[in-house]
């Protein structure tokens, strides 16, 4: 089983930057795939990002890509989601997710086992 817990959400300005990090307890962490989701209010949550278990593939949504970054970093058990260039259409609750074997649809909620709680990202106009 894996736990992960997200840290670094806040309040930025359009335009801003913010880093959240996820720490992964419980078995292997470098076997695991990762993602990032998000949920607005009133919405579904959607994908954003998503990284393989070698971090040789990532993944993203059309509406971050090349402003969102997802990396890992194995030795400390550890993903991150850099994110620049902020709008106020970034503002959700994002989530953390990880997955054990098979990657097969990483942009699915459906694909992940565990989730963690959440971490809120408010950016402003």
């Amino acid at each position: 089983q894996v736990l992960p817990v997200e840290s670094g959400g806040g309040l930025v300005q359009a335009g801003g930057s913010l880093r959240l990090s996820c720490a992964a307890s419980g078995r292997s962490f470098s076997s695991v795939h990762m993602g990032w989701f998000r949920q607005a209010p009133g919405k579904e949550r959607e994908f954003v990002a998503a990284i393989t278990w070698s971090g040789g593939y990532t993944y993203y949504s059309d509406s971050v890509k090349g402003r969102f970054t997802i990396s890992r970093d194995n030795a400390k058990n550890t993903v991150y989601l850099k994110m620049d260039s902020l709008k106020p259409e970034d503002t959700a609750v994002y989530y953390c997710a990880a997955r054990d074997g098979l990657f097969p649809s990483p942009q699915s909620p459906s694909t992940y086992e565990y989730w963690g709680r959440g971490t809120q990202v408010t950016v402003s106009s």
